[in-house]
């Protein structure tokens, strides 16, 4: 059983709240889950303190037992100082479409 600290979207169509909740990974997203421990307001701006609210202790205790945070979770993590996130690296995102396929093109001629 995989256990994942994630997002569960709430609220109304075109009014997100998700709640930062823990649960196995084979559940669906707004599914079954263990525990709550805390929830996220996108609608707010980001200087206000009731955007995000996370239960830290909680976080911590789940992450001890093998939880893994998602993606998103894991960038509020790295903001609270609780874990440290690994930068993405992909350089050719940034090249335009055209750009690559002519570079491809001009690789395979060499």
């Amino acid at each position: 059983m995989s256990v994942v600290i994630r997002l569960s979207r709430a609220g109304t169509k075109k009014r997100p709240v998700y709640h930062v909740v823990v649960a196995d990974s084979r559940f669906p997203r707004d599914g079954r889950f263990i525990e709550r421990l805390g929830h996220f307001n996108p609608l707010l701006p980001k200087e206000n303190e009731a955007r995000l609210k996370l239960d830290l202790d909680k976080v911590k205790a789940w992450m001890a037992k093998g939880a893994q945070p998602s993606d998103r979770v894991m960038r509020f993590l790295d903001a609270a100082g609780v874990a440290k996130r690994t930068p993405r690296n992909n350089p050719e995102k940034a090249v335009p479409r055209k750009e690559r396929k002519a570079l491809a093109e001009a690789a395979a001629k060499k």
